[in-house]
């Protein structure tokens, strides 16, 4: 197995120490939707002093009705020069869930070919819980600064691949939901069309590779966690989960083994439910 060539996690200690670098940019990128409340209302109580705000609904495709969808490089770039995040930064994000949704912003990143990006691990709840600074102001507007995108395609996989993956192989898809979702026994968050799963994927709940306080686990743990799983960590990995976000924190987990590249289906089983003609599995065979 490859060693990692970057730090995907940083610390506690690691970002307090560097919470005034110039060239540190924290964002919070918490997710936490809920009825008549706007998706930063967490971030206006309290955040980490000097971040700003990552809206992974507002920094998307949105005119795509699917949740949170990739938005173009061009749209991607736009924010992130308003952002004054530049080529130069290292990026740390985190959420209020401690690992929920912040995978979801580093994966995004890469994806645009922003490799200096990291996860702070156990997020704001084990920053609160050592008892380090909050604020509820924004900090100020920052000078927009050059940020260049270079696609990295192969991180992301589409509903076209996915048809021809669960027909023909070619790469493990690996579930991150729970497994009362993935076999259909317990309903899905969000209203969908069928119950279910990918003809063909295998199913790794996206907690079992955190601790009980939100930090990621040991790689030699998450290594053996995905080889139970049956994934072959020597052969093409896409994961995938309700719409997205969950999926990245198994590619996140991947990456700290040194497995960098696994790709996630970005419109994950929202998108699949909702499409008539694709099959769909509730144990071990599929159906119509």
């Amino acid at each position: 197995m490859p060693q990692p060539t970057r730090n995907w996690l940083v610390s506690t200690d690691w970002l307090a120490e560097h919470l005034n670098a110039p060239d540190v940019k924290i964002l919070d990128a918490s997710y936490n939707p809920m009825p008549g409340m706007p998706l930063d209302a967490h971030y206006n109580i309290e955040h980490i002093p000097g971040a700003q705000f990552f809206n992974i609904d507002e920094i998307a495709d949105t005119s795509n009705p699917l949740p949170h969808m990739l938005p173009s490089p061009e749209k991607f770039v736009s924010r992130m020069r308003k952002m004054g995040i530049g080529d130069g930064d290292k990026v740390v994000v985190y959420d209020n869930a401690g690992m929920f949704s912040a995978p979801r912003a580093w994966w995004m990143f890469r994806v645009m070919g922003h490799d200096d990006v990291a996860v702070l691990d156990g997020g704001l709840p084990k920053w609160k819980a050592e008892g380090r600074p909050l604020e509820s102001d924004p900090p100020p507007r920052p000078q927009p600064k050059h940020f260049t995108a270079r696609m990295q395609g192969e991180l992301v996989r589409d509903l076209d691949d996915m048809r021809r993956i669960s027909e023909q192989g070619g790469a493990q898809i690996v579930d991150a939901r729970s497994p009362e979702r993935f076999h259909a026994i317990a309903p899905e968050p969000r209203p969908m069309p069928r119950a279910g799963h990918i003809p063909g994927s295998l199913n790794l709940p996206y907690a079992a590779i955190l601790n009980p306080d939100g930090t990621m686990r040991p790689p030699e743990q998450i290594r053996q966690l995905f080889e139970m799983a049956q994934v072959d960590l020597n052969k093409p990995v896409v994961t995938t989960c309700g719409s997205g976000v969950t999926a990245c924190i198994l590619a996140l987990g991947l990456a700290t083994t040194g497995y960098e590249r696994a790709a996630v289906y970005d419109g994950s089983w929202t998108e699949w439910s909702q499409v008539p003609d694709t099959p769909v599995a509730t144990g071990e065979e599929p159906s119509s």
